[in-house]
C-alpha cells in the first residue's frame, strides 16, 4: 500500500519519466557500443556492433516504456504523431526535453564506464578531429566528402523511411503486427536504416540522440568544437529529422492510409434476429413457381403425404 503511494498522479509527468528512461536505455546501449568499438580499434567489435546495439536499445526501451508513453524515444516521432493527431501538441515540448535529458545522462554514464579506455585511446586529450578523436563516440559527424545539402537530404530520407515503415504496424485494415512483436520489428527497421544509410553522417535520424550527447561532450571537456566543427554542421541532425518525420508520415497517409478500404459498419444483432424470426414465420416459396409451401408435408388421402402423390401429366 505504501509503495502504491509512489505512483505519480500527473499522467504527463509519468509519460515524461518514461520517455527519459527509454531514451536513456537506448543511448546507453548505443554509446557504450561505440566506445567499445572505437577505443579497442575494432578489435572488440565492428561498426555493425554499434548498429545492432542501437537496435537492441530501441527494442528494450520500447518494451520498457510502451505501456506508459508509447515509447517515442525521438522528437521526430513525437512531432509526427502530433501532426497526425495521435498525440496532443501540449506533449511535444515536454516529451522532447525528456528525451534529450535521457540521452545526456546516458552519454555521461557511458563516458564514466569507458573513461580509462577513452583517455588511453586519445592520449589524455579529448578531440573532435584527427585519428584519435573520441567525440564521435557520442554524437554524429559528417564524412569528409559530404556536402551540407547532401547530408541534410540524408537525414530527411532516413527519418522519413523510419516513419513510413512504423506507421503501418498497427493499422487494422492492412497487415497489422501483433502488439507484442512491434518493438523487435521497429528495432529491425532501425537496424536496416543504420546498416544502409549511416555511411554519410551516422544515421542519427533522432534529434535527441544527437543533441543530448553533443551537449554532454560540450560540458565534459571536448569544448565548443563539437558545435563549430564542419562549418557548424550540428544543426543538420537537429532540423532534418524534424522535416523527414512528418514528410514520411504524409507519404504514408497519401499512398497507404487513404487508399485502404473503408471498414464496414458492424451489423446490428437485433436486426439479424428479427429477420431470422420473420423468415421462420413466413411460408416458404417453391423455387420457380412462386407458390407458397408449408414447412411440413401436407397430409391428404388417409394420411399419405401430399408431396408423394402422383400428379397428372401436363
Amino acid at each position: 500500500m505504501k509503495l502504491r503511494m509512489l505512483r505519480l498522479r500527473s499522467a504527463l509527468v509519468r509519460e515524461c519519466l518514461a520517455e527519459f528512461l527509454g531514451t536513456f536505455v537506448l543511448l546507453l546501449f548505443g554509446c557504450s557500443a561505440a566506445a567499445q568499438v572505437k577505443t579497442s580499434r575494432d578489435t572488440k567489435g565492428q561498426y555493425l556492433s554499434i548498429n545492432m546495439s542501437f537496435s537492441v536499445g530501441v527494442m528494450s526501451a520500447m518494451y520498457l516504456t510502451k505501456g506508459i508513453s508509447g515509447a517515442h524515444l525521438n522528437p521526430a516521432v513525437t512531432l509526427s504523431f502530433c501532426v497526425l493527431r495521435k498525440v496532443k501538441w501540449g506533449r511535444l515540448v515536454p516529451y522532447c526535453l525528456s528525451q534529450v535529458l535521457g540521452a545526456y545522462v546516458a552519454s555521461a554514464l557511458a563516458y564514466v564506464v569507458y573513461y580509462d579506455a577513452i583517455m588511453e585511446f586519445g592520449g589524455g586529450v579529448l578531440t573532435v578531429y584527427g585519428p584519435n578523436e573520441t567525440a564521435s563516440i557520442f554524437a554524429t559527424y559528417p564524412s569528409q566528402y559530404l556536402t551540407l545539402g547532401r547530408s541534410f537530404l540524408d537525414q530527411v530520407v532516413g527519418t522519413g523511411t523510419l516513419m513510413l515503415c512504423i506507421l503501418s504496424l498497427d493499422e487494422k485494415r492492412n497487415t497489422p503486427a501483433p502488439s507484442d512483436l512491434i518493438p523487435p520489428i521497429v528495432a529491425t527497421i532501425v537496424l536496416g536504416i543504420s546498416m544502409s544509410m549511416s555511411a554519410n553522417c551516422g544515421a542519427a535520424i533522432n534529434p535527441a540522440r544527437d543533441l543530448g550527447p553533443r551537449l554532454f561532450t560540450l560540458t565534459a571537456g571536448w569544448g565548443t568544437e563539437v558545435f563549430t566543427c564542419y562549418n557548424y554542421w550540428f544543426w543538420v541532425p537537429l532540423v532534418a529529422p524534424l522535416i523527414g518525420g512528418p514528410l514520411g508520415s504524409c507519404l504514408y497517409l497519401v499512398f497507404i492510409e487513404w487508399q485502404l478500404p473503408t471498414p464496414e459498419p458492424p451489423q446490428d444483432k437485433r436486426t439479424t434476429v428479427s429477420t431470422i424470426s420473420n423468415s421462420i414465420k413466413e411460408p416458404a416459396i417453391r423455387w420457380g413457381t412462386g407458390d407458397k409451401q408449408s414447412h411440413g408435408p401436407e397430409q391428404k388421402d388417409g394420411g399419405r403425404a401430399e408431396m408423394f402423390r402422383k400428379r397428372p401429366p401436363p
